[in-house]
Order: C-alpha cells, then structure tokens, then sequence
C-alpha cells in the first residue's frame, strides 16, 4: 500500500513540473489590465515582434534577399505547423491570407448541386457561411443551418446530437469550427468525420478558434480541409493564416494561378519555361507572394514557441486558469456550457435574469477587463499570458453587475 501511496505522489510530482506557468514575461502586456481577449486577436510574442522587425530590417536592402529566401522559411513552417496539428505531409499545408481564401479553394471543388445541402452550425462565423451561401445559391443547393437548443441544460450535447442527425445521404459537406467561435462550445470532431464517411460528405473544419490552444490531430479526426487564420491563438501577425487540404483537392484548381506554385519554380531562370504542372501536394493553393519575408518569420516563431510549449499543456493551463472562475460565476447565476462540451480556452458566459448586457460592460471596462461580446454571451478566451489575478477581476466585475442590478431592484 506505501508502495502505491509513493508511485500517485511521484507521478503527481511528475504532472507538476510539466505543468505550465504563466508566460506573461513573454509577451508585452500592460500591467494593469486583464486581457481575456485571445479569440478577438492575441498579443505578439515578444519574440515574434522581434522576427517581424528583422523581416523589415532585411527588406530595406533586398540585395540581401536570395532566392531560397523565396522558400525556405516556408517550407520551415510547414514542419512546424505539421508538427503542431499532427500531420504526417508538410506539403499538403499552405500559407493563406485568410479564412476566407482557404475556403474559396474548397468551394471551387466542391460539385454540388439541386437538393443537396451544405451543413453548417447555427451563428458560426461568417467567413466560414457566406461562401457556402454563395456556392449554393449559384447551384441551387441549400445551406442547412443546424441550431442549439433554446435551454441551457446540456445545451452542448444535444446541439452536436442535432449535428449528426442533420447528416444524411444529401449532405455534401459538414463545414463547423471545432469550438464555436461566439461561446466556446465544442464540437465532437471525431464523430462528425465518421458521420460524413458513411454519407459519402466531406468535412471542413474552420480551426481559427482552436489550433494552437486546443490539441488537433489530423491523423485521429481526418479532416478533408482544416482553414485557420493566425492572428488568434497561433499567436501569429493579421493578414496570415494556414490550410491545410487533404487527398479530397488532390487534382483540384485553385483560386488563383501563380507563378511560385507551379512545378520548378525555384529555378528563376527557368521561369520563361511555362509548366502546365503544379508542385508537389497541396501546393497549389498557396497564396501569391506566400514568400512574405515579414509575416512569415513572424508565423514562424510563433509556431515553433507553441510546440516547445505544447498545446495540450496550453489547453491544461487554460482549463486550470478558468476553472474556479466559472464555479463562482455559475453560483451567482451566470449560465456557462458544462465542461465536456466546451473548450478550456474559449468559453460564452449568458447572464442571469434581470441582468442588462450593458450593466455587465460597464462594470467589465470600468475593472479594465477586456473580453468580447458575441450574440448574447460575454465570450472570455485566457491564454498562457493570463493569470488567476486576470480571472478574479473578471469575476469580481460580475459579481458587481449582479449586486447592481439587485441595488436597483
């Protein structure tokens, strides 16, 4: 039994030390407010800030720039966003301006037409609907919007229960986020992608709210397409992302036709040799000027330092961080998605009855608490840099909303 006793302690003592601590120190962050902002847009690293300073620095005189610095840095990239997502091709990763775009090129190849539907979840965001929108209006096809319930209670089971129901044999694609971007709520994934094999659909998944906080394995989950900016949790610059297409765009067009995508384009010389081919993977779906010798080793660095970090660490620190947050505000009667069907990083607060949006912004900005107000929920996103102080002050604006409103009753 001692022998026991010791094996728990020493693994507890094990999970300690690879828990991580807050990495404020590594960003630049006023002191003295609580940025619980993450899923709007995160602070750069201190480090990511410096690479982008570099980019600049060598552009001022590109007699300096050669012409692997054309691909080097990217294809560096990609091995690192293919470690980060679990992906066993780099190649079939590209660097996308946006959302948006990554999407375009699924939309592109994706044959639809008169009775089927494109599956969607209800108030995703909408760089992830009004393509869908468009393809099916040009085909007259439908967009098929599937809606939580209206209670709270197990609100996120049934609503992914709804998900899967709503698949069937005319479903083309299920395009969804992994948590909902306006409250947190997670979407199983898994069951998702094995719903869509049996009906022939294919999945599309807008990661832009999870990746890089909340573990993704492309190897477990099997997307056809994962689309993600890198402004948010990849903790990256604005106007850079990352898609990723699966064997499904194989021999697919892209969006656009660019010299850098096709085959041999590293042999400049050789550029007045036109070539019907494109490279290797997903290759050609990668932006124009995807070399961007700012932006790229901005991503870059960002990347690497979520993979020494390690997400599934990330998503602990979160879950840890939030936690007593979330039981105090539940008691006070905020309504918060139980834990299994909610991300530990991104999570909506609804508030109590009686309870004015407004009142609670008010309190929020006067306590220098700055989170996102999406739909009717009070969207709060931590990430490493926040610390339970952060969170004490979310709850203590709350708590004074609540007391306001009853002052006033």
């Amino acid at each position: 039994m001692l022998l026991v006793l010791l094996r728990i302690l020493y693994l507890a003592t094990i999970n300690l030390k690879q828990m991580l601590t807050t990495k404020r120190n590594k960003f630049t962050l006023p002191p003295n407010l609580a940025y619980l902002n993450c899923a709007y847009m995160s602070p750069l690293l201190k480090s990511v800030e410096k690479a982008g300073i570099r980019g600049l620095r060598k552009k001022r005189n590109p007699s300096t720039i050669t012409t692997e610095d054309f691909f080097y840095d990217t294809e560096l990239l990609r091995t690192a966003y293919a470690q980060l997502i679990h992906a066993p091709e780099p190649r079939r990763i590209v660097i996308i301006p946006s959302v948006s775009y990554g999407m375009a090129n699924v939309v592109k190849n994706l044959p639809v037409q008169r009775g089927e539907h494109i599956i969607v979840a209800a108030e995703q965001f909408p760089s992830n609907y009004y393509p869908w929108k468009s393809l099916c209006d040009e085909t007259a096809a439908e967009v098929k919007i599937v809606s939580p319930p209206d209670g709270y209670i197990n609100r996120g089971k049934q609503w992914n229960e709804r998900m899967l129901e709503a698949i069937n044999t005319k479903t083309r694609a299920v395009a969804i986020g992994h948590v909902h971007w306006a409250d947190g709520t997670k979407f199983n994934l898994e069951a998702i992608r094995k719903r869509t094999r049996d009906v022939g659909a294919l999945l599309i998944v807008d990661g832009t709210q999870s990746v890089g906080a909340m573990p993704f394995d492309v190897q477990t989950i099997q997307p056809d397409a994962l689309i993600c900016a890198g402004y948010k949790w990849l903790l990256g610059p604005y106007s850079i992302g990352l898609a990723y297409y699966g064997e499904a765009f194989d021999n697919g067009r892209p969006v656009e036709e660019n010299w850098i995508n096709r085959s041999a384009s590293e042999d400049f010389a050789g550029l007045v040799n036109y070539k019907d081919t494109y490279q290797a993977g997903a290759l050609r779906y990668e932006v124009g000027e995807h070399s961007n010798f700012i932006l790229v080793p901005m991503l870059l660095k960002a990347v690497q330092q979520l993979n020494n970090w390690g997400v599934e660490r990330i998503q602990e620190y979160c879950r840890q961080l939030s936690a007593p947050a979330i039981e105090s505000l539940t008691t006070l009667g905020y309504r918060i998605e139980d834990e299994p069907w909610r991300g530990g990083h991104l999570f909506g607060i609804r508030l109590p009855d009686g309870i004015e949006m407004d009142k609670a912004k008010q309190m929020l900005l006067k306590n220098k608490v700055f989170v996102s107000y999406r739909g009717n929920a009070i969207r709060v996103s931590p990430n490493i840099y926040n610390t339970g102080h952060d969170l004490q002050r979310l709850v203590k604006a709350l708590t004074k909303s609540v007391g306001l409103t009853a002052a006033q009753r």
